[in-house]
C-alpha cells in the first residue's frame, strides 16, 4: 500500500478508535450524537452523521451504551447515550490494552528509533577574512 487509502484506514482502524472515544466520553457524562460529531471533528476526524449514528446503535446493541429520548423545549427530540455497567467493564479492559499498546507502539519505538546521524554537507573551509569596506567620500558643501 504505497498511498494511504482513507476508506480502508477508516474501516479497519479508525472506527475502533472512535468507539473507544465514544465510550470514554459516555463514561464521564451522557452524550448526544451532535456533540460526538463536534468532539470527533475537534480531533480532526471528519465523520458524517451517516457513519456516527449506526456506530452508536451498534454500541447500544452490544449492550455498552443505553439510550433515552428526551423532548426539548421546541418539541426537538434528543437521544442521550449513557455508558452501561457492561460498557464500563469494556472500557476498563480497553484502557489496560491501550496502555500496553501505547507502551509498545510509542514508548518503545521512540527508545529504539535509530538516530539520524549529523552529516556535514562538505568539508569545513576556513572563513575568509573580510575585506574592509571601502570608504565613502564625503561631499563637501559648497
Amino acid at each position: 500500500m504505497t498511498s494511504l487509502d482513507a476508506k480502508l484506514l477508516t474501516r479497519e482502524i479508525l472506527l475502533g478508535f472512535w468507539k473507544v472515544h465514544i465510550l470514554h466520553h459516555a463514561a464521564a457524562h451522557p452524550i448526544i450524537g451532535q456533540w460526538v460529531l463536534t468532539e470527533l471533528r475537534r480531533h480532526g476526524y471528519d465523520i458524517s452523521p451517516g457513519t456516527l449514528y449506526p456506530l452508536l446503535k451498534r454500541l447500544e446493541r452490544n449492550g455498552w451504551l443505553r439510550s433515552e429520548e428526551a423532548v426539548g423545549g421546541s418539541n426537538h427530540r434528543r437521544r442521550y447515550y449513557h455508558l452501561t455497567t457492561r460498557g464500563a467493564t469494556v472500557m476498563e479492559a480497553l484502557r489496560e490494552t491501550i496502555v500496553e499498546l501505547h507502551h509498545e507502539v510509542i514508548d518503545e519505538a521512540v527508545a529504539h528509533a535509530p538516530r539520524k546521524p549529523f552529516r556535514l554537507v562538505g568539508p569545513i573551509a576556513p572563513r575568509a577574512a573580510k575585506k574592509p569596506a571601502a570608504r565613502r567620500r564625503r561631499r563637501r558643501k559648497p
